[in-house]
């Protein structure tokens, strides 16, 4: 007696995944909740591990990946709150935190750290800006 119920059969392996799944399937994530860093360009989270396997997902530019130096000056254990991102393009969140240009993932709502003069140098010919913040800097002002 068939209820109607799932059947594993039912999906063919060969079946490709709808590309917004498979954008989500390749979202970044911590793989633990220790050692966790943001990115002081754009505020994804990853532990220094996988920053230093990947380097930043949006961020391919800082070169970070397998180079533990730079990614020491890129990246910040000083951060506050933490929010997922699914859908940056439709998610009123990632506009108000200004990531709706990014990848799907776990970004910080708040960054502290001071980067390197020759990586803003760097990001701002690029026409880029960056969320981190200074210490004892509004906490509200983004630089750009």
């Amino acid at each position: 007696m068939d209820v109607g119920g799932y059947d594993d059969n039912a999906v063919d392996e060969g079946d490709a995944l709808p590309d917004k799944v498979q954008e989500l399937a390749e979202a970044s994530v911590p793989t633990s909740l220790k050692g966790v860093r943001a990115c002081m360009r754009c505020g994804l989270l990853k532990t220094l591990d996988q920053f230093l396997e990947y380097g930043c997902d949006n961020c391919p530019f800082l070169d970070m990946a397998g180079n533990h130096e730079r990614c020491n000056m890129c990246t910040t254990a000083f951060y506050e709150g933490q929010v997922a991102v699914m859908d940056p393009g439709e998610s009123w969140t990632a506009k108000w935190l200004r990531v709706d240009e990014f990848l799907p993932g776990v970004y910080a709502i708040a960054v502290t750290g001071q980067l390197d003069k020759d990586i803003e140098g760097e990001i701002a010919n690029r026409g880029g800006r960056w969320r981190c913040r200074p210490v004892g800097s509004d906490q509200n002002e983004i630089q750009s």
